[in-house]
């Protein structure tokens, strides 16, 4: 695996391209290399809860989705029609990015109420996602109709036993409807309300991320997981940490029956995440991963988070 960061710093950016010869690997000089040079204060809130679970990579037919991490069990079950059937458990990056934008706004606002912007052509530029027309806003519509309609539930373990949040994302129906309209595609509504247990428990409970380096990973979901997960762990160590590949198989591996075959896919999630994170200090090994006491990947200014 390729330090970016220092090959970049002893080398420059062009020299060290010239060094590399995968192609994935030169991206991903680019996106350290961007990384290394952001001045603007890009930063994102994500809940702690979601550094140790996830939400599904993949469409899943599933209509209660559980994941287990690190002393959290996450329960995120689909929200129904009026018939009954199943809307869908919300999945993908498009779900990802869409959340970490609601939650960050949130906070930075002090407010459960989010706004949207006028179109879905300015929430998209928000997000810092690419504006590729009708396929792109049905995309966001659908995830955005997921997440409105489901409820889900942390359990967290405590010294006192078990603490159990429940509650759903947003108040009411998050309905992007008129942005199916490629001639004018208007949002349905300007705004959105998280709920309140939601947001109580997100304002308890904030990682601070980069934006910029969310938006540099993109659609990758699982790269998206493992770089909130190492933005909440490395800078709280204080000293270097063992996580074995069972462990990470089971807070990663939902999608994967075997961890032989989750391996590849998470290291080359490991190597995006590590690239959009330069000061992360990680060694694979044969057993797992280490983890050193690292940086923050971004700082969280008082003045922007209050007593967050």
């Amino acid at each position: 695996m390729i330090d970016a960061r220092a090959l970049i710093q002893t080398h420059g950016l062009d020299a060290a391209k010239l060094l590399v010869t995968d192609k994935r690997d030169r991206q991903r000089l680019d996106i350290a290399a961007a990384m290394l040079a952001e001045t603007a204060d890009t930063l994102g809130i994500c809940h702690a809860g979601f550094a140790l679970t996830a939400l599904p990579h993949k469409e899943t037919k599933e209509t209660l989705w559980r994941r287990d991490g690190h002393r959290v069990t996450l329960h995120v079950e689909s929200g129904r029609e009026r018939d009954g059937s199943a809307i869908g458990i919300p999945y993908g990056s498009k779900a990802r990015m869409i959340l970490i934008y609601l939650q960050t706004q949130a906070v930075r606002q002090q407010s459960r109420e989010v706004e949207l912007g006028r179109s879905m052509r300015a929430w998209l530029t928000a997000m810092g996602m690419a504006n590729t027309g009708g396929a792109t806003y049905r995309l966001v519509a659908e995830q955005a109709r997921r997440i409105g309609a489901c409820r889900l539930t942390f359990f967290t373990d405590t010294a006192g036993g078990e603490l159990r949040t429940n509650g759903s994302f947003v108040e009411s129906e998050f309905s992007l409807a008129g942005a199916l309209n490629e001639a004018q595609p208007m949002l349905w509504q300007e705004t959105v309300v998280l709920n309140e247990a939601f947001y109580r428990s997100l304002v308890d409970h904030p990682v601070p991320v980069s934006e910029t380096a969310l938006q540099h990973i993109g659609s990758k979901s699982l790269a998206i997981d493992v770089y909130i997960w190492l933005a909440y762990r490395l800078h709280v160590l204080t000293k270097p940490t063992a996580v074995s590949w069972p462990a990470l198989f089971g807070q990663f591996g939902a999608g994967f029956a075997l961890q032989k075959h989750f391996k590849p896919s998470f290291s080359d999630a490991l190597r995006d995440a590590l690239a959009a994170y330069p000061d992360a200090r990680v060694e694979v090994e044969e057993g797992g991963l280490l983890l050193h006491p690292s940086r923050p990947p971004i700082a969280k200014p008082a003045e922007r988070l209050g007593r967050y």
